[in-house]
């Protein structure tokens, strides 16, 4: 029997975002990349500048698709867009979150806030792991025996690597190994998932705040699955 041939789809985070006002921005449209969120994509391009990547996918919102650019200029591809990449919809978005000046002073969402586990605040977590499985599938169609590069947001991410590792999808989102510009890698033989692996290209240019959420350095982290 012939080996299956390879595939890794590379999940990545988008860059840091301006936004002074602090807001969750969600899916709303004119959050661009910083000037250090750009820093963070050209480091990652960098980084997978000698892979064999010969597709590239974003979500359509402007920081993922800022986030990719470098990535297919470096390989000469044009960048696809993929819906099922979005953020996760939000009730807060464009709202500040926390007790003090934040929205949960506000007894009117109060009510969004009854059911962790699905959440009962936004777009539930199966389904943001059906329509995240699909876009993964997707992108190992058109990178078969290659690779692939999807933008995408923390959360998602989180939760495709949560759903394909066999893990609860509640969780505590301080917990999220996903920092801003990091690679969660999904190696398929064939149409199977055979590991996951995790790196942070861009550590160094993380926020201080930022720095020790995750594993420490660049090393490859994540799962092996069995046959």
């Amino acid at each position: 029997m012939s080996a299956k041939e390879i595939t890794v789809v590379h999940l990545m985070r988008h860059g840091e975002v301006h936004n002074p006002e602090g807001v969750l921005y969600g899916r709303l449209p004119d959050y661009h990349l910083s000037d250090l969120g750009r820093q963070m994509a050209d480091r990652v391009a960098e980084h997978l500048a000698d892979r064999d990547v010969t597709y590239v996918v974003a979500s359509p919102l402007e920081r993922a698709q800022e986030t990719a650019e470098p990535i297919g200029k470096a390989h000469g591809l044009e960048i696809a867009v993929d819906d099922r990449l979005i953020e996760a919809d939000n009730i807060f978005q464009g709202k500040t979150f926390g007790v003090g000046d934040g929205s949960l002073k506000n007894p009117a969402y109060w009510r969004y806030l009854t059911n962790p586990l699905r959440p009962s605040w936004g777009e539930p977590y199966v389904e943001q792991a059906v329509r995240m499985m699909g876009a993964l599938a997707a992108a190992r169609d058109a990178a078969r025996g290659h690779e692939a590069v999807c933008v995408s947001h923390q959360l998602p991410i989180w939760i495709a690597r949560s759903f394909a590792e066999r893990r609860r999808l509640w969780h505590d989102p301080r917990k999220r190994q996903c920092s801003l510009a990091s690679l969660t890698s999904f190696t398929y033989e064939g149409d199977r998932i055979v590991s996951i692996g995790y790196r942070e290209p861009a550590r160094d240019l993380l926020p201080a705040h930022l720095v020790g959420k995750g594993k420490k350095g660049d090393a490859p982290v994540g799962k092996s699955f069995g046959a």
